[in-house]
């Protein structure tokens, strides 16, 4: 039912008036927490309220707290396949620097840390604010400003969830050539877990191996939606070999977990 209404709403173009309703109401739900967050954590800085909600949520607990356990976990991915040591390491699609934020404390050694997003209020909240890292603005075209082979890991968080097919072959590509051979790269993707978000008619797309997407607006929004069957994500990953699909059990009640694609440049 919330797969029909959520395209229904797209097709009628109210969905970006029904998405600033649910703003204001995740705003007004957290407003406790926060309160009490910045009570306990006054030199945290942290993003304006609508940023944040735009690239993660609303709760500045889950967006601090819960993210430095989160840099954690990649940091032990990405050690796990290359060495951590004086690397370049790119955040592409950083948002207002959740995750990047802390990967120099959680990562250390020397590297050295990029943050790239076509949002370009983030962009500015992030160099004014998280100074030990080099943010660029990009725009929903495939196009960064790095050399060829120039990183030694990416990693991209919800990212391609958000893209139109050509726009999935177009930024792999430029992904790719900004990684270094031997170079490691993280993405997620919304696997066979968000089967059960999904129409009949999508799910018959989504089994036939098709990239699915919920349209009715601008590639690249938060509202753009994209759903990843193994299949198309293997043919999408050219030039690489695939060192983990790591699928994670749904927890009752909690958000739905994406799938993490982990792949080495050859």
């Amino acid at each position: 039912m919330k797969a029909e209404f959520s395209n229904l709403v797209r097709k009628l173009g109210v969905i970006n008036a029904v998405d600033n309703m649910l703003y204001t109401y995740k705003r007004v739900q957290n407003s406790k927490v926060n309160k009490a967050f910045k009570k306990e954590y006054p030199d945290v800085p942290l993003p304006p309220d609508y940023l944040m909600y735009e690239s993660f949520g609303i709760n500045y607990k889950t967006y601090f707290l819960d993210s430095q356990e989160a840099a954690k976990e990649l940091a032990s991915l990405f050690a796990k396949h290359i060495q951590l040591k004086n690397a370049n390491i790119l955040d592409w699609g950083c948002g207002p620097g959740r995750l990047i934020r802390h990967m120099p404390k959680a990562i250390g050694n020397g590297c050295k840390y990029y943050g790239t997003d076509y949002n370009k209020d983030s962009i500015a909240w992030c160099s004014e604010n998280l100074p030990e890292i080099k943010f660029n603005h990009n725009g929903i075209e495939a196009q960064l400003p790095y050399e060829d082979n120039q990183m030694d890991v990416i990693y991209g968080i919800s990212i391609f969830t958000h893209l139109s097919p050509d726009s999935h072959y177009d930024w792999y590509k430029e992904l790719y050539r900004v990684l270094k051979p031997g170079g490691i790269m993280l993405l997620t993707m919304q696997g066979d877990n968000f089967k059960a978000k999904l129409t009949e008619e999508e799910r018959k797309e989504f089994d036939k191996n098709h990239l699915v997407v919920r349209g009715y607006n601008k590639d690249g929004h938060r509202l753009y939606s994209a759903f990843h069957p193994k299949a198309f994500v293997e043919r999408l990953f050219t030039g690489v070999e695939i060192l983990e699909h790591i699928v994670k059990e749904p927890k009752p009640g909690g958000a739905i977990p994406q799938d993490i694609w982990l792949v080495k440049k050859a």
